[in-house]
């Protein structure tokens, strides 16, 4: 007697919901890639003014222009999904003895954090 066994072949492709938790836990490979190019960058940095600006050119290459795009929608993605699950990792926030809601929390963790770019792009400025 031959026991059924279910393919496993593209199982998280079936599902919307894995499809999104799929891509999100693999975006942080190409996150890793990110940080490995600032690290890079710091280490050349460290070798002198002329090795840094060999890498600063570097960046300005149309692969790398569209790599930080890249980089910048996956980061996107990756906030917004955490900060919608973020009431569940939270203990429960009460404020004058009610539960916030939900919506509040998440909506509190983009306002943060667009309010935070925002001064830390001013900041640069």
């Amino acid at each position: 007697m031959k026991t059924y066994m279910r393919t496993m072949n593209g199982w998280w492709r079936r599902n919307p919901f894995y499809l999104w938790y799929t891509l999100r836990e693999w975006s942080a490979f190409f996150l890793t890639a990110y940080a490995l190019v600032l690290l890079f960058g710091l280490a050349r940095l460290a070798q002198g003014e002329a090795q840094y600006e060999a890498w600063r050119a570097s960046l300005a290459t149309p692969a790398a222009v569209v790599f930080h795009v890249a980089a910048m929608l996956i980061v996107l993605y990756h906030a917004w999904t955490w900060f919608k699950v973020m009431h569940k990792t939270l203990p429960f926030v009460r404020i004058a003895g009610h539960r916030v809601p939900d919506g509040a929390i998440f909506a509190a963790g983009i306002v943060s954090s667009l309010v935070l770019s925002l001064l830390l792009l001013w900041g640069l400025a």
